[in-house]
């Protein structure tokens, strides 16, 4: 996830001399180290070691909590969302939820981009644990700010385009749906290593096109998705690192379900390989 930064000016109100807040005592924030705790958090995550993960972000939550530290605060439960989202922990994750959208609200940045991305993670554990009908409508509030604020080839936007596509995709709306997936994917090849995002877009079109059609209809045309999918995650120079890792487990068992087995067996060598090395 990214490493969001709050600037002071952000999350308060310039003083007014004529304002008698002004003279109120409010407790001095203790800022918590966002940069060095992503950085530990990244290397748990390259290791596949969650439960370190969670137990190193619930101590940095508390000690936001103690320092007053907001900013700092909404970085942890933004990243609290996607771990859970990934570990299947539902109510956590809506919990981490519903912490972020307030700090946000509270915060006073609902048109920044840091706010865009809280809702980019919100929206999308709500697709996650079965909401499509709430996450589509957070989404679309990402879409304004991202649209606004972000170059039109940033890899932000090939994100939340592929996740807006799932979730219309839940509701049947593939048209759309597909518009979508073809847009994160244009975003996705100008970016650097881009081709792993891609290849989960490709067979997120094939899991649509199942859907929509029926798997015999559809045969053909997801076939090509497959073999356009596999030859991404093959890409030459791609980091074979913790993130490559997260990829092919990600994308193994979709291989397997379509009857490419060989594939399906490689990427999770592969996986292995990385989570097991040191």
């Amino acid at each position: 996830m990214d490493d969001i930064k709050l600037e002071k000016e952000d999350y308060t109100d310039p003083a007014c001399p004529f304002c008698t807040d002004q003279y109120k005592n409010e407790p001095p924030v203790r800022a918590v180290p966002v940069g060095r705790i992503i950085q530990k958090l990244d290397e748990h995550l390259s290791y596949n070691d969650y439960d370190s993960g969670e137990k190193l972000l619930l101590y940095w939550l508390r000690e936001a909590e103690n320092g007053h530290d907001k900013r700092g605060k909404l970085t942890i439960c933004n990243e609290l969302m996607g771990l859970y989202r990934k570990t299947g922990k539902k109510e956590k994750a809506l919990q981490s939820l519903e912490t972020a959208l307030f700090l946000v609200e509270e915060t006073g940045i609902e048109d920044t981009v840091t706010a865009g991305t809280t809702f980019v993670n919100a929206a999308t554990v709500y697709k996650a644990f079965g909401y499509p009908e709430k996450s589509l409508p957070v989404f679309k509030k990402a879409q304004t700010i991202y649209e606004k604020e972000l170059k039109e080839n940033d890899e932000r936007l090939g994100g939340l385009y592929n996740n807006m596509a799932l979730t219309l995709a839940d509701l049947e709306k593939y048209d759309e749906a597909y518009k979508y997936y073809d847009k994160a994917v244009s975003v996705m090849m100008k970016n650097k290593n881009g081709e792993l995002e891609a290849a989960i877009t490709y067979l997120n079109i094939a899991n649509a096109l199942e859907n929509e059609k029926g798997l015999e209809n559809a045969e053909s045309e997801i076939a090509k998705l497959i073999e356009k999918a596999y030859s991404l995650l093959d890409t030459e120079g791609i980091p074979r690192d913790g993130y490559y890792a997260f990829v092919c487990e990600k994308c193994a068992p979709t291989f397997g379900y379509y009857g490419y087995f060989l594939y399906n067996n490689e990427l999770k060598e592969r996986a292995r390989k990385i989570y097991e090395r040191a």
